[in-house]
């Protein structure tokens, strides 16, 4: 079962995964009746599914020592996902190899029009990142317009990149201005 297909039978039955038998039976009975499709008022056809395939996967000790390892894996990479948010260097790593991609890819295509691709292992070496993160940058940036896969499978920058690049480069020069006369001022004295 991949990440994206886990389901959590402990939040459907809205229990601990420490929870024992009685607690787990107790729920079920609870939450059955609550999504059976004979309540008029709360039923629920899916959730009662739902329900129910919690409650035959972890009341019976082989299933729930199966489900349980995976559970175990699929709590680490929300507890990894959650760490790397909480650490602020997912989105800061992330805006730096952005920009460090288009700028090669903008070099590559300058010195280069007609062969302007760069493969993605050589960018993962020049980048010094992960093939997830090089892939994330790529799935952003193709939907954003900025780069392509040219004819032999290379990354290269397109106009709208270009474009993208030079007004970052403008950017910045221009807070650089602003920053560096607001420097540049003596105070006013009366």
């Amino acid at each position: 079962m991949e990440s994206t297909d886990f389901i959590d039978y402990y939040e459907i039955l809205e229990i601990s995964p420490n929870a024992n038998s009685g607690t787990i039976e107790r729920m079920f009975r609870h939450l059955a009746a609550r999504y059976h499709p004979d309540n008029k008022e709360t039923g629920d056809r899916v959730s009662f599914d739902l329900v129910v395939e919690a409650n035959n996967t972890l009341r019976d000790p082989v299933k729930r020592a199966q489900y349980d390892v995976r559970h175990k894996a699929h709590s680490e990479s929300r507890w990894r996902l959650k760490a790397e948010v909480n650490g602020g260097g997912g989105v800061e790593r992330d805006i730096d190899i952005q920009n460090n991609l288009l700028s090669m890819l903008y070099v590559k295509r300058r010195q280069n029009v007609g062969d302007a691709g760069i493969g993605n292992h050589e960018l993962e070496r020049l980048l010094d990142c992960t093939p997830e993160q090089l892939e994330f940058q790529i799935w952003y940036m193709k939907e954003k317009g900025w780069l392509v896969k040219t004819e032999n499978g290379m990354l290269a920058i397109t106009v709208a990149g270009v474009d993208r690049v030079n007004s970052d480069h403008r950017e910045k020069a221009t807070n650089r201005l602003i920053t560096d006369q607001s420097h540049g001022r003596q105070p006013v004295t009366a």
